[in-house]
């Protein structure tokens, strides 16, 4: 494995492997690995010939007030886990790397950007998608997988991808869960144990809005509501959002109707520490 910390270095080796017609495939993180992580990792080293992972924090998805400077960081581990997986290259760039005194610029999806976290958080968005295509431009991957758990993430990374006319194939895979159900985040490591026992309410409350529509509850707000109520149980839980939407444009759902495909989505703060999840649901 090697690690690579300059850009132009990181994109020579991509163009190289590309005149031998290697298959690059790419996973961004932010470090901070877990299982999340390590499944996307080995599916890209199971499909491709070259893996890549970048770990790099990215300023310019965090807001003023959220938490840049606390975010986990164990790059001696993260290291240890990318050898572990048979990774490729590991590719650390430095701020003054990617964004180099006098950078002006910035990639921005509209519309699908709005809603969910982009309306609670607003520039997040414009800054995973600059990041993402300075990654791509470096790394030259020709797919590149992500999570589900960062659902909205997805979705617009993929228009991107396409209304860019961006030569690589995107990938998402599941959601990995901890033993209760709990979805992995590399954010799960700022609970103590009595915020851990509320964050299982998450996962809960998404089981909870699953079953009420299979047993034909069609109306969302008294789904919402009921998952409101479980929530409730927990005297650290502020709700930031819950929606029922279409899984592929992010549209408002009010009413649900058969043979259609919804996102149950939910962000929501155990004390200080904001966490996602959500579940697709094929309505019958």
């Amino acid at each position: 494995m090697k690690i690579i910390h300059n850009v132009i270095q990181m994109q020579a080796i991509a163009d190289q492997l590309k005149k031998k017609s290697k298959t690059i495939g790419f996973v961004p993180t932010m470090g901070y690995l877990h299982n999340g992580h390590l499944s996307l990792i080995a599916r890209s080293v199971k499909e491709c010939d070259i893996t890549v992972v970048s770990i790099y924090v990215n300023p310019l998805q965090f807001g003023p007030k959220e938490d840049f400077k606390k975010y986990p960081r164990d790059i001696k581990t993260d290291l240890k886990l990318c050898r572990q997986q048979n990774v490729d290259y590991v590719f650390i760039p430095k701020d003054e790397q990617i964004y180099p005194v006098g950078y002006m610029t910035e990639v921005r999806v509209k519309g699908i950007t709005e809603s969910l976290c982009g309306k609670s958080r607003p520039g997040h968005f414009s800054g995973v998608t600059t990041i993402v295509n300075k990654l791509f431009n470096i790394v030259k991957p020709g797919i590149a997988y992500f999570g589900q758990k960062d659902a909205q993430q997805s979705l617009v990374i993929k228009k991107m991808v396409k209304d860019l006319h961006m030569p690589l194939k995107i990938k998402v895979l599941p959601i990995i869960r901890e033993l209760d159900g709990l979805a992995m985040s590399s954010r799960n490591a700022y609970l103590d144990a009595k915020y851990r026992r509320d964050a299982i309410l998450l996962y809960l409350s998404l089981k909870k809005a699953k079953h009420l529509i299979a047993k034909k509850l069609r109306k969302t707000a008294k789904i919402i509501s009921q998952m409101k109520r479980l929530l409730s149980q927990s005297e650290f839980a502020t709700i930031d959002y819950i929606v029922i939407v279409d899984a592929d444009s992010l549209n408002e759902v009010k009413q649900l109707k058969a043979k259609t495909k919804v996102l149950i989505a939910l962000a929501v703060y155990i004390g200080k520490v904001r966490l996602i999840d959500n579940i697709i649901v094929k309505v019958d």
